[in-house]
């Protein structure tokens, strides 16, 4: 595949992530657990279908933004599910475990057979779908009460979302560039998401039960957990497209020795995210919300300082173990902020910032790492 066709297939894929995380969980607040996870299910086939079929590359990328939307219900299910933050830890400690060996195993179908099976891997969620189907008929979270929809909300919120994952890539591609272009492209950027925040906070004060609750935005634990949780995610995904630089250019690592390290770091930092998640109701948290600080600030050292590819590859460990953890028991922590009828709409709002930081740390592993190369 070129490298610019799975430039924007990722990019597709992340920003329809993370814009639709938030709309899922807004249509699981009025209108249940079921509905989702149907739409999820047929946009995850009808994406598929189009991944591995379509001859053409916007189609592909429409298969691809569809792929996404679909994982992001599946995902805004599994955390409204999840109910502790014990289960929720099972949950990310797999998403974490997946996300570092996906691109191993992506890498494999992609040289045995073709790039479109990689990509469609994500169709065997869909054999689960009965079980949990089934499940939610019984254990699914109170909707809220029938109301007008806030489309103007939703819009606000969509157009925030796609400013914020673009935001990153304006600045750092002007940083490289004396364009009047490029840098007019980062003033744009900023102006919408200015923009955006300011048309977003005076709807809230319209609507305040709307799309975005007013009680969300007013609540200091949930901004707490989101910005947290946004802060502990950036300096994993900087960490995670920095480190393989850095351990090539510090401790003298080959490329495969340096992929072969991270593998084992991100599996072992993913699995012991959960210690902390089911440890959580007996620490209590502020204690939790220390060792996540505290972790996070050690990783982020680590990489600056460190050159011995060892302490490099346990900084990557300690990324992995805060974001993880911190989408394990700081969602919960954020969805108990508000009555039970709006806990979906908090974990996809939680869930936004969290993905938000998959955007932010590529561009800042490009300014601060990469882009010297």
């Amino acid at each position: 595949m070129p490298t610019e066709t799975a430039a924007r297939l990722v990019a597709a894929f992340a920003w329809a992530m993370a814009v639709s995380v938030p709309l899922m969980a807004g249509l699981m607040r009025r209108r249940g657990l079921t509905p989702v996870l149907r739409l999820s299910g047929a946009l995850l086939l009808g994406g598929t279908l189009l991944v591995a079929a379509s001859p053409w590359l916007p189609a592909a990328l429409l298969g691809r933004a569809a792929q996404a939307a679909g994982g992001a219900g599946l995902v805004a299910a599994a955390m409204s599910l999840a109910g502790s933050a014990r289960r929720m830890g099972v949950i990310s400690a797999g998403f974490g475990m997946l996300g570092a060996a996906g691109p191993l195993l992506g890498a494999q179908l992609s040289h045995a057979v073709s790039w479109r099976l990689s990509l469609s891997v994500s169709l065997l969620s869909l054999l689960a779908l009965p079980a949990v189907g089934r499940h939610a008929a019984v254990t699914a979270p109170p909707t809220a009460p029938r109301s007008r929809f806030d489309a103007r909300g939703a819009a606000l919120l969509t157009v925030l979302a796609t400013a914020l994952v673009l935001l990153p890539h304006a600045p750092a591609a002007a940083l490289g560039s004396a364009s009047a272009a490029v840098v007019a492209v980062a003033v744009a950027a900023l102006a919408v998401v200015a923009v955006a925040v300011a048309l977003l906070a005076l709807h809230v004060r319209r609507r305040p039960d709307g799309f975005v609750p007013a009680a969300l935005v007013r609540s200091p634990l949930f901004l707490g957990s989101a910005l947290l949780a946004l802060a502990l995610s950036t300096s994993y995904f900087t960490l995670l497209f920095a480190v393989p630089r850095l351990l090539a250019d510090r401790a003298g690592w080959d490329v495969t020795a340096a992929g072969a390290g991270q593998l084992v770091a991100l599996l072992t930092g993913s699995a012991l995210s959960w210690l902390l998640a089911a440890a959580s109701a007996c620490l209590g948290r502020t204690a939790v919300r220390a060792v996540l600080v505290t972790l996070g600030a050690l990783a982020a050292l680590l990489a600056v300082f460190a050159s011995w590819g060892p302490l490099l590859l346990v900084a990557t460990l300690g990324g992995v173990f805060g974001a993880t953890g911190a989408n394990a028991v700081l969602s919960m922590q954020a969805a108990s902020s508000v009555p039970a009828p709006q806990r979906p709409t908090a974990i996809g709002l939680f869930s936004l910032c969290y993905q938000l930081g998959g955007a932010f740390g590529p561009a800042i592993a490009t300014a601060l790492v990469l882009g010297g190369a």
